[in-house]
């Protein structure tokens, strides 16, 4: 097993830093061996590691951990694509979040990023046909996280949820990639209509704390909403919106919004 770890990790350069982390994280507490024994070491590659944590924290008495992690296991083989957008928001939230020194942070500690994968199972769950189980997963991460997810929406890659606390995305929104978002966010709908209801995330964009976005309208790539905003109508690409209801305040600031981070509306 040793051996096989070795190979792949020498073809994966995240999972080898993850592994080394991981063993300098036991030199420096030993307390947390087990933990990070079983979360990370014992694994042999990064997806394997990701479906154990997605079975063990999103097991219950409906659901037993073994059940779950061979569904974790199951889409992670059948759509390589969801490794790589994990590996990519890993990336996302190692580059952008400053509280973030270390790869494994998110993987043992962080719930946006551990509530992002859950939703791609439960996604691919949804895309298989299966949407009993995709709604339990949802249900699961709502409860577990307090992230709720429609496993029908649609999440680019790159993507970096900062603490997570009270997001909610709806059925037909889509996001795109390089997306960054902090807590109490809503991507959801106006009313009661049926059919394509809720927002349309182009890339690049940052999303500040407690923003709602609420209808079938569109963000432009690269674009910033301040915090506390509520966007009921179009973004236009490459600006800065702010309010109640939102309105162009300015440009984004930066090329790479998402990136940047700056949550600043300047005067």
């Amino acid at each position: 097993m040793a051996e096989t770890r070795t190979n792949i990790s020498t073809l994966d350069p995240i999972w080898q830093r993850i592994c080394e982390e991981a063993q300098q994280a036991i030199r420096d507490e030993p307390l947390i061996g087990g933990f990070v024994h079983a979360s990370l070491l014992h694994h042999p590659t990064m997806d394997r590691a990701l479906a154990y944590r997605f079975a063990l924290k999103l097991s219950s008495n409906d659901m037993s951990e073994q059940i779950l992690r061979e569904i974790g296991e199951e889409a992670y083989a059948a759509s390589p694509d969801i490794v790589q957008a994990a590996r990519a928001d890993l990336t996302a939230v190692f580059d952008r979040d400053p509280a973030c020194h270390r790869y494994l942070q998110p993987m043992l500690y962080f719930k946006g990023y551990q509530a992002l994968q859950a939703y791609r199972i439960g996604h691919w769950l949804w895309t298989q046909g299966r949407r009993d189980m995709a709604y339990f997963v949802q249900m699961r991460v709502s409860e577990v996280f307090g992230v709720d997810v429609h496993p029908a929406a649609k999440v680019g890659r790159g993507v970096m949820i900062d603490h997570a606390h009270s997001i909610v995305i709806g059925e037909t929104a889509i996001v795109g990639d390089n997306v960054s978002m902090l807590h109490s966010v809503t991507l959801g709908g106006t009313g009661k209509q049926d059919g394509d209801r809720h927002p349309k995330i182009e890339d690049g964009v940052m999303i500040g704390a407690g923003a709602k976005v609420l209808g079938n309208i569109t963000v432009g790539h690269c674009s910033r909403i301040a915090a506390g905003s509520v966007v009921l109508r179009d973004v236009p690409p490459c600006t800065t919106v702010a309010g109640v209801p939102a309105r162009v305040v300015g440009e984004a600031g930066c090329d790479q919004p998402s990136i940047n981070m700056d949550q600043l509306v300047k005067d």
